[in-house]
């Protein structure tokens, strides 16, 4: 349930095995209709996401429409720019794609597989695991119910599958909400390139309350989107959507905090008042399959803000493991063992995810997050088995588990201050290479 990418992903990877698998979906083919503009947050294809699409013999078809984003590309208040690589190595980067196109490609390929089959405005009303049934609304006719073998929801945070678990008791879920909601606006090409904005990097406005970032596009266009309270102070000076009432309201906005942007997104009057302002929330859910025969992935079990840029690489990496554990084992033992594995990596992510936010947007811009930055990329270099920075743990060592990266980073911090204050900028390099070799082995790193 659920033809978005993870859903579709599954589908290929379930069937390039032999099964046979319907693919149904709410709404109409997104291929057919015009994309709903304001809601897409370009995604960010990470090693993970990638591991998976070569799994399904989908790299090439996809990889033609990604942009490559080497690093973040910061804009201050006086309209300086400054560029943060993302790794040490010139393969450690990020492709940037947008959500409908990425569906698209991968609605094409499950179109073209025999093993497939595609339901296009098909809703779930409930889910009966006892009897193995699913109660559906075709259009506007009237529901029925159809018997299933397995049914695997990959709908989205607003799962149905997740929904009707929970109202049987089979299922408990909390959606905790970032006090911050998103809107999204266009950069043309034309107006990104007369910015002399690179397209090979994520750029952030960061302004610690809040921010703007901007994704680009593989036509030259950018995808911005602004994350601001949905509750301003204005005694204290700090912005919310409830005081931008009006386009010129907006306006005057961006033009005080986002000065060059404001000059580069056409009709940000039009675009801000037509545009949805959309909120963003961490999703808890406790069981993520019933009766041996349903079970939640993506999403739909362990949706989280898009701070990290991996809910869709945490997504295919679902797809990877629950379609090995279904080749190795039967269904009922399959789910649960994916529960299992699963829930402490997702929910490591949702705490990184959080984490990054508070970097993105107020981080980046204390010193010492630089001073930090520089010295652990010194450190990756002269002790490649021993530390590898976090942030490049997440996003370009599949290998290395969420959890993992999330003990071992808080043990790199620690490392860090310590030789941050330990190790005075003028010292000596062999002198820092001494004290490091102490703290690593005293972070068990």
């Amino acid at each position: 349930m659920g033809a978005g990418p993870v859903g579709a992903l599954l589908a290929l990877l379930l069937a390039r095995r032999g099964c046979h698998v319907r693919l149904l979906e709410r709404r109409a083919d997104p291929r057919r209709v015009a994309p709903e503009r304001g809601r897409s947050i370009n995604l960010a294809l990470a090693s993970r996401g990638l591991a998976a699409l070569q799994a399904a013999d989908l790299s090439a078809h996809v990889g033609r429409e990604l942009v490559a984003m080497r690093g973040r590309l910061l804009h201050d208040e006086r309209g300086a720019r400054s560029f943060l690589p993302y790794g040490t190595r010139a393969s450690e980067v990020i492709w940037s794609i947008g959500r409908e196109r990425l569906n698209a490609l991968l609605l094409d390929a499950a179109a073209a597989h025999s093993g497939i089959e595609l339901h296009f405005q098909t809703r779930c009303l409930d889910v009966d695991p006892q009897r193995r049934v699913l109660r559906l609304q075709l259009g506007s006719a009237a529901a029925s119910e159809e018997p299933f073998d397995l049914l695997l929801g990959a709908d989205g945070a607003g799962s149905a599958v997740r929904e009707a678990l929970v109202r049987r008791g089979l299922s408990r879920a909390l959606e905790t909400p970032l006090p911050h909601d998103y809107k999204e606006f266009v950069i043309a090409a034309s107006a990104a390139e007369a910015a002399g904005w690179p397209r090979e990097a994520l750029h952030i406005w960061p302004r610690g309350g809040y921010m703007l970032i901007a994704l680009p596009n593989i036509d030259g266009s950018f995808t911005a989107t602004l994350f601001l309270p949905r509750q301003g102070d204005a005694r204290q000076g700090n912005p919310g959507f409830d005081q931008l009432g009006d386009a010129a309201a907006a306006r005057a906005f961006f033009v005080e905090h986002f000065p060059d942007a404001a000059e580069a997104i056409d009709d940000l009057e039009g675009q801000f008042a037509s545009h949805p302002q959309s909120r963003l929330a961490t999703l808890h859910c406790a069981r993520w399959q019933a009766g041996g025969c349903v079970g939640l992935l993506g999403d739909a079990a362990h949706a989280i803000v898009p701070f990290h840029g991996q809910g869709l690489n945490a997504g295919f990496e679902d797809c990877l493991l629950l379609n090995e554990l279904l080749a190795s084992c039967g269904a009922a033992e399959a789910l649960l063992r994916f529960e299992r594995e699963r829930q402490p990596d997702t929910e490591a992510i949702a705490t990184m995810a959080l984490e990054n936010y508070e970097e993105m947007r107020s981080g980046v811009r204390d010193p010492r997050f630089a001073a930090r930055a520089a010295l652990a990329a010194e450190l990756e270099r002269h002790f490649p088995q021993r530390f590898i920075p976090r942030y490049s743990m997440v996003m370009f060592h599949p290998e290395i588990p969420y959890r993992e990266a999330l003990a071992r980073g808080a043990r790199q911090r620690a490392l860090l201050d310590a030789l941050i204050e330990g190790c005075p900028q003028a010292a000596p390099e062999a002198h820092m290479l001494t004290l490091a070799r102490r703290l690593l082995d005293e972070h068990a790193l």
